[in-house]
């Protein structure tokens, strides 16, 4: 397989967005409690995502199921392992900015 490093450093990057989400779902949780975060959606549709989600987890399980068609896939595109790293990337910048705003 052509991206199998790549594919690597995907899988990789896709846990440590699942762990970083699940912690930062739990800081929204306490956030609502206190009467903040009364926002819709974390990422507009113009960033490539499909789920709209107040919450991070949503994010990771759609990227998760992306990679997995992916690796399922006898030929990826360039194009679209492109537009799949952007948004992994937009998702691990944004769940760093959250985790880094306490």
């Amino acid at each position: 397989m052509p991206y199998t490093n790549v594919f690597l450093q995907i899988k990789e990057n896709l846990q440590i967005a699942y762990r970083q989400a699940i912690d930062c779902d739990a800081r929204l949780d306490e956030l609502r409690k206190a009467g903040h975060g009364k926002f819709v959606a974390i990422f507009t549709e113009d960033q490539g995502f499909t789920e709209s989600s107040n919450r991070f987890l949503p994010y990771v399980q759609e990227l998760v199921a992306e990679f997995d068609a992916m690796q399922n896939s006898t030929h990826v595109a360039p194009e679209t392992l492109e537009v799949f790293v952007k948004k992994l990337a937009t998702l691990l910048q944004t769940l760093q900015v959250f985790k880094l705003s306490k």
